[in-house]
C-alpha cells in the first residue's frame, strides 16, 4: 500500500535533525488496555534481563512504591533489582512542579535516589518550556545477544500511583489524589503498547537523543540547581553502551513513532527548531477519515485541534466522531475546575456546531456508578489507522510538552464485512479493528462483535446503551442495572463571570500554545 497517503513522508517530518527514520516495517504490536495488564508485561520482561542488557525508561511521574502486581514489586523493587543484577538502567524522569500543587517533585526524586543506590543512573530533566512537562511515556529493554527478544512499552500509562487498575475499574489500591468526584479509588482507563521488532531500534534511538542532549538539565530554575547541587544529585548524564543494530522483523505492522518536542532556549541538538510530528500526523490522517474517527482521551478541549475535526466533518457528510472522555476533570476547586471545563465545552461547541448528529461523545462509569477517569490517548480512523501515545487532542500536547506516539498501519487486511468502510480502496485493517472493538465491547459488557463491526450500527449500540443507563440513573438507579458502562457526556454549565476568567487561564496557562508565532498566526503545526 502507499503509506504516504496515510504515514508522514520525510519531507513532511519537518525535523532534518534527528535520525530516527520515517517508519518502519515488519513489527509485532499489542495493545495492552489498563495498567493492570501493562504492568504484569513489565514485571515478566524486566525480571528475565540479565548482565549487559539494556533497560532504558523516560516518564511523566514515577512513584518508587507503586506495586506493579498485588504482592509486589514496586517500580523501584524492579528496577533496582536489574541494576543489581548488571543490567544497563538509565532513566529520564521529569523534575515535575511541587507536591503542593498535587505534582511529584518528590517521588520522582526518590525513585532516581533508589536505582542509583543499586547502581543505576536517572536523571530529572526540566528541558522544557516554562510550566511545561516531560509526558512520555516509554520503557525499551534491549538484549545484546538475542535481539529477537527485545522489546519495548509505550503509550499513556506512567509508573506510579493510581494507574494499576483492570476491566472491572474498581481502581488501584494505592491512589493518586483526584477530584473526589471519583471516590476513594479512582477507577482509570488506560492503554499502553508492548512492541516488538525495528520500531525498537527507533525507540532506543529517541531515548539516546534526550539522554545525549547538552542542554543544561534545568532551563527555568537556578535554586533547584542548587539544590540538586547540594544534595548531590546526578547532574551530568553518563555513558551509554554502544547503541545496538535494530532488532529483526518479526510482524505485519508498520509504526511511525512520533513525537512532540516544543522549541526551547537553546533548541535539542536533535530538534534545533523544535519537532511536531504528532500534530502534523493527526492533521493528515483526520483530513484522510471518510467513516469513523474514534477517539478516546483524557483532555479533548483544544479550540485549535477541534477545528480540525469540525472541517472534516463539514466535508465528509458520511464522517461520524466517537469521542470517549472523562465525566468530570481530574482535579477540583474554584480556581482549577473551570478552565478544565471551559476548554471541553469549547471543543465539543465546534464539533456539534459542524454537525450536531454526527457527534458522539460519552463518558464512562463502573458498575457501582462511579466515573471511570479516561486516561486514555487513542484514535482510530476508518479502521485503518492507529494512534496509541502519551499525547492528548489540545495544543499543549502538540506544541508544548515532549511527547511520543505511535502510529500503526497493519499489512493484514480485515475481511469482516464491511471490508472497506471508507469506500477508498485501502480496506479495513486488522489491528486498527481488533482495537477498536476491543474497547467498545468493555465500553458496553459484551462478547460479540455482531452489532459493532460496521460503524453505523456500533454508533447506534453505544447511543442505546449510553441512553438506556442514564434514563435507569435519572430514575433512581432501582430495578436491574442496564448493561453497559457509557453515559452521554454533558459538560457542566458555568456562568458568564466565571467563563471569561476561566478562558483566560484555559488558553494561556492550561493549554498553552508552544508554536512560533509564524506558525501560530497561519495556524500550522
Amino acid at each position: 500500500m502507499g503509506y504516504g497517503h496515510w504515514l508522514l513522508t520525510p519531507e513532511e517530518w519537518g525535523n532534518p535533525a534527528t535520525t530516527i527514520p520515517a517508519y518502519t516495517e515488519g513489527n509485532h504490536v499489542e495493545p495492552l488496555v489498563h495498567g493492570a495488564a501493562y504492568f504484569d508485561h513489565l514485571v515478566a520482561e524486566v525480571e528475565s534481563l540479565e548482565r549487559g542488557d539494556h533497560l532504558f525508561f523516560t516518564d511523566w511521574r514515577g512513584d518508587p512504591d507503586e506495586q506493579l502486581r498485588p504482592n509486589g514489586p514496586t517500580v523501584a523493587d524492579l528496577f533496582s533489582a536489574a541494576a543489581e543484577r548488571g543490567v544497563v538502567v538509565k532513566g529520564l524522569v521529569w523534575r515535575s512542579h511541587l507536591d503542593k500543587l498535587q505534582f511529584s517533585e518528590e517521588e520522582n526524586r526518590h525513585l532516581g535516589e533508589r536505582i542509583e543506590a543499586a547502581g543505576g543512573e536517572v536523571l530529572l530533566d526540566q528541558r522544557v518550556r516554562m510550566f511545561g512537562s516531560h509526558h512520555q511515556k516509554l520503557v525499551v529493554l534491549r538484549h545484546p545477544s538475542e535481539p529477537e527478544r527485545d522489546v519495548a512499552f509505550a503509550g499513556g500509562i506512567d509508573l506510579c500511583h493510581g494507574r494499576r487498575d483492570d476491566g472491572h475499574h474498581r481502581g488501584d489500591p494505592q491512589p493518586q489524589t483526584m477530584n473526589p468526584k471519583y471516590g476513594e479509588n479512582p477507577p482509570w482507563h488506560d492503554v499502553q503498547l508492548r512492541l516488538q521488532g525495528p520500531v525498537v531500534g527507533v525507540l532506543d534511538t529517541t531515548f539516546r537523543e534526550r539522554w545525549r542532549d547538552p542542554t543544561p538539565l534545568d532551563l527555568h530554575s537556578p535554586l533547584a540547581l542548587l539544590r540538586d547541587w547540594l544534595g548531590h544529585a546526578d547532574l551530568d548524564a553518563g555513558e551509554l553502551p554502544p547503541e545496538l543494530p535494530s532488532p529483526p522483523a518479526c510482524g505485519p505492522h508498520t509504526v511511525q513513532v512520533l513525537r512532540t518536542y516544543p522549541r526551547i532556549r537553546h533548541g535539542f541538538s536533535f530538534a534545533p527548531k523544535g519537532e511536531h510530528t504528532i500534530a502534523r500526523a493527526y492533521v493528515k490522517a483526520i483530513r484522510n477519515a471518510r467513516r469513523l474517527i474514534y477517539l478516546e482521551d483524557q483532555y479533548f478541549w483544544s479550540e485549535d485541534v477541534t477545528r480540525l475535526f469540525a472541517d472534516a466533518l463539514r466535508d465528509n457528510p458520511e464522517l461520524h466522531l466517537v469521542a470517549v472522555v472523562p465525566r468530570h476533570p481530574d482535579v477540583d476547586g474554584r480556581m482549577a475546575l473551570p478552565p478544565n471545563m471551559v476548554g471541553r465545552e469549547k471543543a465539543l461547541s465546534i464539533c456539534r456546531t459542524a454537525s450536531s448528529d454526527r457527534v458522539h461523545v460519552f463518558d464512562l462509569e463502573n458498575h457501582a456508578g462511579t466515573p471511570v477517569y479516561v486516561h486514555a490517548k487513542v484514535c482510530v480512523i476508518d479502521d485503518l489507522w492507529v494512534s496509541v501515545g502519551s499525547d492528548n487532542f489540545n495544543r499543549r500536547s502538540w506544541s508544548h510538552d515532549s511527547e511520543l506516539s505511535c502510529a500503526v498501519i497493519d499489512t493484514t487486511r480485515d475481511d469482516r464485512p464491511p471490508i472497506d468502510p471508507a469506500a477508498t480502496g485501502a480496506g479495513a485493517r486488522t489491528f486498527a479493528r481488533d482495537l477498536r472493538l476491543r474497547l467498545m465491547r468493555e465500553h458496553l459488557d459484551q462478547r460479540s462483535d455482531d452489532d459493532l463491526v460496521d460503524p453505523q450500527s456500533a454508533i447506534q449500540a453505544m447511543t442505546t446503551s449510553a441512553q438506556a443507563l442514564e434514563t435507569w440513573s435519572r430514575r433512581g438507579r432501582a430495578g436491574a442495572r442496564p448493561p453497559g458502562r457509557l453515559m452521554p457526556h454533558a459538560p457542566e454549565p458555568l456562568g458568564r463571570f466565571t467563563r471569561l476568567w476561566a478562558t483566560l487561564l484555559y488558553r494561556y496557562v492550561y493549554d498553552p500554545d508552544g508554536r512560533p508565532r509564524g506558525a501560530r498566526g497561519a495556524d500550522r503545526w
